[in-house]
């Protein structure tokens, strides 16, 4: 399992003209699920992410945490970034991300876990063409993996 955080202070994601899931101050979660992912998985990350002490404190240093900032989180599925570009071809290999019947469930469950600590928890829709708008703060980014 595979996240890339982005420190926000805004972020939203739109389906067609309907905006599915807009943020405030937090993070916005790209999420790729690879064909070996479990839950032992997700609850590895969903601490991780929790718990990620990135927001600025009083002496602007990098020192708090989602819940300290009462922070949101935009949560976006995302299988490519489990793309594979190592062959001698110019078109990626999405062999080792995850198919839906395995990465929904996964998906659903990360969003709920999240759920459970942080307040506002927005997404959006799985497997559709979404555009996702965001203001990056920092820019702060990290890679996380399982």
């Amino acid at each position: 399992m595979k996240l890339v955080i982005q420190r926000v202070k805004n972020a939203d994601v739109t389906v067609g003209e309907n905006i599915v899931g807009k943020i405030n101050q937090g993070f916005l979660v790209l999420l790729g699920i690879k064909n070996s992912d479990t839950k032992k998985d997700v609850d590895y990350l969903v601490k991780k992410l929790i718990n990620l002490r990135v927001f600025t404190d009083d002496n602007d240093k990098m020192n708090l945490s989602l819940n300290s900032i009462n922070g949101e989180l935009l949560i976006i599925s995302q299988f490519t970034l489990y793309a594979d570009c190592k062959k001698s071809g110019n078109r990626p290999s999405f062999c080792d991300a995850a198919k839906p019947d395995i990465a929904i469930p996964l998906y659903e469950y990360f969003v709920e876990e999240c759920k459970k600590q942080v307040p506002i928890v927005q997404t959006g829709i799985f497997g559709a063409d979404m555009k996702v708008n965001l203001l990056n703060d920092g820019p702060v980014t990290i890679i996380m993996e399982s």
